[in-house]
């Protein structure tokens, strides 16, 4: 009968008690463990390795680890590998592998390395952990808080959410509202990808970069002949976008006498090309933007009031970034997790002082410029975690440190303290899948402390 692999490599044998006892336990824990020698080649394989990967302890036995779990990180990165060269422990890192099924199972890894009791290396350990069930809660957790692309689980934005397929039904004019880099654009996208026009062409006209001798041109199209340089027909945005949607980006900035051809094409549905003479149906909705105040503008001559109350039958504001705080940690994952799948990257999150440092922060070029942020932090961060020597020069100039906190306290700005440290904690838990040692350690805070401010907000993990 075949004899049962020792669980750790060239040990010193121990009383056949202890043996017994160490696989008992072993064999009781719900993590994956495996044990390789100095080469990487599998010496022990407990159940839960077993039952994660599909593979049994016998065929994992004996192979080297790379064969046993074809993860994504088995060919240029190896922990286990990087771990026996140098020593130095990995803890909850997110890999995926392949079980035996075929199926990709994302999985958290912590290694560390085995020694004898002469401190020289027998090899090394490792237990992984399925997340598949996590995964599954995070998706749904990011659909509670995400809709067509936009991030938000601020309470002004999720109102915008659950009457967003209704606005995007009807065929109303929409007029959005809100500084630039509030994400006005991604609405207007989904206000036409939720509506019955979502499979025809869907047009952008951004009003502040053509000069007024050029818009009506660009807008309408023009016909042989209606000046010097035009020597063919040549259809405008209104016909290419037939079926579908026009979106006026800057409509503050559309020329006077461009607003009343536009109010004409909104009023009968029809308008003229430069040197037509017939009038031409379209068939278009029409969603606009703006970082203006619109009415403001009609005060002061500068926008008609008609274009106005034609462009704003239906009309919502969106909030700056300073005003939905609450949102900052979940756009950096998002953003984060962006970059990742873009560029090539692992970053696994960011740094207790580069978190607080773009908590405080005003964003005054909201959530564009915290993407740019995260941007510039990827390019310059070469390790796992993005620090706070990785935010843009400006800052950390106006940020103070983490350490100048008062002991048991989130370092936030104090008029925002109870707002942000729940959002902060929300986010901590995810990123750490509930685990109450790692998210004190990046907030600062004891665990007794911890435990009490999540029984304050009434958070409970999983959510």
């Amino acid at each position: 009968m075949k004899s049962t692999p020792d669980p750790v490599p060239n040990r010193a044998k121990g009383s056949p008690q202890d043996n017994r006892f160490f696989k008992v336990i072993l064999s009781s824990i719900a993590d994956g463990v495996f044990t390789v020698n100095k080469e990487r080649v599998v010496t022990s394989f407990n159940p839960a390795a077993e039952r994660i990967t599909g593979v049994p302890s016998t065929k994992a036995v004996g192979k080297k680890c790379y064969e046993v779990f074809h993860s994504n990180i088995c060919e240029d990165n190896c922990l286990l590998e990087r771990t026996l060269l140098t020593g130095e422990e990995s803890i909850y890192i997110p890999v995926r592998i392949l079980n035996s099924s075929g199926r990709r199972i994302p999985i958290s890894i912590s290694t560390a390395v085995l020694r004898d009791d002469d401190g020289e290396v027998l090899g090394a350990v490792e237990t992984f952990r399925d997340l598949s069930a996590i995964e599954v809660l995070r998706k749904e957790l990011e659909r509670s808080y995400s809709f067509e692309d936009i991030i938000s689980k601020a309470p002004a934005m999720k109102k915008l959410f659950a009457i967003l397929p209704d606005i995007a039904e009807s065929e109303s004019t929409v007029l959005i509202q809100g500084p630039s880099g509030s994400g006005k654009e991604l609405f207007a996208r989904a206000v036409h990808n939720l509506s019955p026009r979502k499979g025809k062409p869907y047009i952008v006209i951004n009003c502040g970069t053509l000069p007024a001798t050029l818009f009506e041109s660009e807008l309408f199209g023009y016909i042989k002949g209606a000046f010097t340089d035009a020597k063919k027909d040549k259809p405008g945005k209104i016909s290419l976008a037939e079926g579908g949607t026009v979106f006026f980006d800057e409509i503050g900035d559309l020329p006077l006498q461009t607003q009343v051809k536009l109010l004409r094409l909104l009023q009968h549905h029809e308008y003229e090309p430069v040197g037509g003479l017939a009038s031409i149906k379209a068939n278009i909705r029409v969603v606009s933007a703006t970082n203006r105040d619109l009415k403001r503008l009609v005060n002061k001559g500068r926008f008609r009031e008609d274009l106005y109350f034609r462009l704003a039958v239906i009309r919502f504001d969106l909030p700056s970034l300073k005003d939905r705080r609450e949102d900052v940690p979940y756009l950096i994952d998002h953003f984060i997790r962006h970059f990742n799948a873009k560029k090539g990257k692992n970053l696994l999150g960011v740094s207790p002082r580069a978190m607080e440092t773009l908590m405080r922060h005003d964003y005054p070029g909201n959530v564009r410029e915290l993407e740019n942020v995260i941007e510039y932090g990827y390019a310059v961060c070469r390790g796992r975690i993005l620090e706070f020597q990785h935010l843009p020069q400006e800052l950390q100039a106006a940020t103070q440190s983490v350490e100048a906190a008062p002991e048991g306290s989130i370092s936030l700005h104090p008029a925002k303290r109870l707002l942000d440290e729940e959002a902060q904690i929300r986010a901590a838990l995810e990123r750490h899948n509930g685990n109450r040692s790692a998210i004190s350690r990046e907030l600062n805070i004891d665990r007794t402390t911890l435990w009490r401010k999540m029984r304050r907000y009434g958070i409970t993990y999983p959510f």
